[in-house]
């Protein structure tokens, strides 16, 4: 299940592709020589700036070089998804990056003119031949990270990022003859948010349905199979960090993918909108040039062609309301997988899980012993700095003053930070699942140490058979004392209560009282699958 299906026009490839494509014949190394920190000295640094001879300062250093040698690099990037952990988060490039944003521009400034060019009322913009369709559409398919640079280098000149990206059209427009007639209804009628919205709506929908779904997908499977895997193996519950009722180690994996499911199942369900109204949402300009054409309409029919739905109610901004959504389930789904690194975290620490190791991994740098949980912890940090920067879109994106103001441009280039983190806690929590071993003897020996938890169902039997006060009875005999196989087995020898129900709990054991974990955690896929109507 995808978020807004695409429309038919863009699965027949009339829009296709939506993802951008990120090739350049462009390197762009670091322009100092230096590539290990330790070594830096002013004195090669290859930008030529005179050395500071001063006494350094906290606001210079003299021994680090000037910030006009670096250009982006593992080692320069100021995010460390930029840099560290870029090679796990890169496919969120083609989509949430400055190129992203900018392909999408382009690909709604065109569709645009294509639709212009399909009203029989604008008469200025006649039907493109083939050969220009093809040639506009060749600008979308091929467009390119040097071509994002030529709108970069525009965008110097017009301090305006999308009003570049109407000239760089026009500039590549000019070659086609029949497409040069008509540059002045690039961008026609249209306030730079009428671009911006449908991009921003593009980049949101192309990176859950390509990148991130497929993700969360993995980790409920993961789930689904380490539930199926382990159904059939009990587990000492605890409570409030005591000792519990006996569950299976399967049954508490199913819980993490159902729950999961749940989320993901909303997130598909959240309406990725747009609008295309003009200044102020009122279609101003659009009515004063063709007061004959009906451009609400029109701006629907526009809409849902780029596989959005429509938002007719808006002023000069989309009202991001269903971007508050998307990152409020968002935020729910990594809750569920913070509360899940967390317990997963704490069977390592009882021993219930061993963890693989893997030649030349170093655990502590004083300890040689450790194999830490580094995965899960990891992947609970980054969900944590995900979550504070997503909550801060949902919080702030749907507030804008009188008819539009320019707090939530800026805003809007930080949905990869919280996006990326989100995704690279993902992958955390798939490493570390991957390496665990479950330590059933371990499991065994807890359960074999808290045979009290027999307590509750003895009990409940007792009031089945009205033996009075059965849980002070159990109470005396179990809190805060040493209990034991022998102690369990005497009490219930000494019940006044039928031969059979007696028989029936003196065969139980920690290791057996699970009730219906078993089978809860054996149909996990069933129930999985029913929560979001395909197949995981």
């Amino acid at each position: 299940m995808e978020l807004a299906a695409l429309s038919n026009a863009t699965r027949n490839g009339s829009l296709n592709p939506l993802r951008p494509n990120l090739q350049s014949s462009r390197q762009h190394p670091l322009p100092c020589s230096y590539v290990s920190f330790p070594s830096l000295s002013l004195g090669a640094c290859s930008c030529k700036a005179t050395p500071n001879t001063h006494t350094p300062t906290l606001t210079h250093n003299m021994f680090l070089p000037h910030s006009s040698c670096f250009d982006l690099s593992a080692l320069t990037a100021l995010s460390p998804l930029d840099g560290r952990y870029w090679g796990k988060v890169k496919e969120l490039a083609p989509y949430l990056s400055e190129y992203g944003l900018i392909y999408f521009r382009v690909l709604v400034e065109i569709k645009w003119l294509l639709q212009l060019s399909m009203i029989p009322e604008i008469v200025e913009v006649p039907s493109f031949s083939e050969g220009a369709k093809s040639f506009l559409q060749g600008l979308i398919d091929d467009f390119s990270v040097d071509d994002a640079l030529e709108v970069k280098n525009i965008e110097k000149v017009t301090n305006h990022d999308v009003k570049a990206v109407e000239y760089f059209l026009k500039q590549k427009c000019q070659p086609n003859a029949e497409v040069a007639k008509v540059l002045e209804f690039f961008h026609f009628a249209c306030t730079s948010e009428d671009i911006n919205n449908l991009a921003h709506a593009l980049m949101l929908k192309e990176t859950m349905n390509s990148v991130m779904f497929p993700v969360m997908d993995k980790i409920i499977k993961a789930l689904c199979n380490m539930a199926k895997d382990n159904a059939h193996v009990p587990m000492l519950s605890r409570t409030h960090g005591q000792p519990a009722s006996p569950t299976t180690l399967g049954k508490e994996m199913a819980i993490f993918a159902v729950r999961l499911s749940r989320e993901r199942k909303d997130l598909t369900q959240v309406e990725i909108l747009g609008k295309f109204a003009g200044a102020v949402g009122n279609y101003n300009a659009h009515v004063v040039a063709y007061p004959n054409v009906d451009w609400p309409h029109i701006a629907e029919q526009f809409v849902h062609f780029l596989g959005l739905s429509f938002n007719p109610y808006v002023a000069q901004i989309e009202t991001h309301d269903y971007m508050a959504k998307l990152f409020h389930s968002l935020i729910q789904f990594n809750n569920i997988l913070i509360d899940f690194d967390r317990d997963v975290w704490g069977y390592i620490s009882l021993g219930f899980f061993k963890q693989t190791t893997k030649a030349g991994e170093i655990g502590s740098s004083t300890m040689p012993h450790k194999v830490n949980p580094i995965d899960f912890e990891n992947s609970e940090g980054n969900l944590g700095v995900a979550n504070g920067g997503l909550s801060h879109l949902s919080m702030k994106l749907p507030i804008s003053r009188w008819q539009r103001d320019l707090t939530d441009s800026t805003v809007l280039r930080n949905m990869g930070v919280g996006i990326g983190h989100s995704l690279l806690a993902y992958k955390s929590a798939l490493q570390g699942i991957g390496k665990l071993q479950v330590n059933e003897a371990r499991l065994s020996e807890d359960l074999n140490q808290c045979w009290e938890v027999l307590a509750e169902p003895i009990q409940t039997v007792m009031r089945r058979y009205g033996v009075p006060e059965p849980y002070e009875k159990l109470k005396e005999l179990t809190r805060g004392r040493a209990v034991t196989k022998e102690s369990i087995r005497n009490f219930i020898e000494g019940l006044d209560i039928p031969e059979e129900a007696k028989n029936n709990l003196l065969k139980l054991t920690p290791h057996t009282y699970v009730g219906a974990a078993v089978e809860l955690a054996r149909t996990v896929e069933n129930a999985v699958n029913t929560v979001n109507g395909i197949s995981i």
